[in-house]
């Protein structure tokens, strides 16, 4: 039986950082959707369509192996999307202990809505565990250089809306 995971998020935008727990992930599981998020309480900078055309774009660069990936935009409950698409395996990326703390609260509860499927955490690497979505927006917003943290396409993205 394949194992279907799902690794979450808004992804907005994807960051190596994420393409990092993505590589990753795929040691984990056989079959990996990432589920671009809607309904997340932030308030993102590109609409769900978008992130998920640059989490598609960004995917070509793992070669075959994004044959196994899949893009989903979802809204709703995860553990909805899980049983739609049939993954018990939810990989969420673990930064900072305060990342854990949160991550912990949101696997209990999505064990408790399906005890069925099985939180997977991944610790950041070392060269990526400072990345976050929310630095490399507010570097992009005052003009700073984000080539290191975002592929180019993210980051022309970003040039593009901050000068709007």
């Amino acid at each position: 039986m394949a194992r279907i995971g799902i690794y979450p998020g808004t992804f907005d935008p994807i960051t190596v950082g994420h393409m990092d727990v993505i590589r990753r992930a795929l040691t984990v599981v056989d079959t990996l959707i990432i589920g671009v998020a809607l309904d997340t309480g932030k308030a993102p900078v590109f609409e769900i369509e978008e992130r998920g055309l640059l989490v598609r774009e960004n995917l070509k660069e793992l070669g075959a192996a994004a044959s196994r990936v899949e893009v989903r935009t979802f809204s709703g409950l995860l553990v909805n999307l899980a049983n739609e698409v049939g993954a018990k395996i939810l990989i969420r990326g673990i930064r900072a202990v305060s990342d854990f703390d949160y991550e912990f609260q949101m696997a209990c509860m999505n064990s408790r809505l399906d005890p069925t499927i099985e939180t997977v955490f991944l610790t950041a690497s070392e060269n990526t565990h400072f990345i976050s979505s929310r630095f490399v927006k507010q570097i992009a917003r005052l003009g700073g250089d984000i080539s290191t943290f975002v592929s180019p396409l993210v980051a022309e993205h970003l040039r593009k809306h901050f000068k709007a």
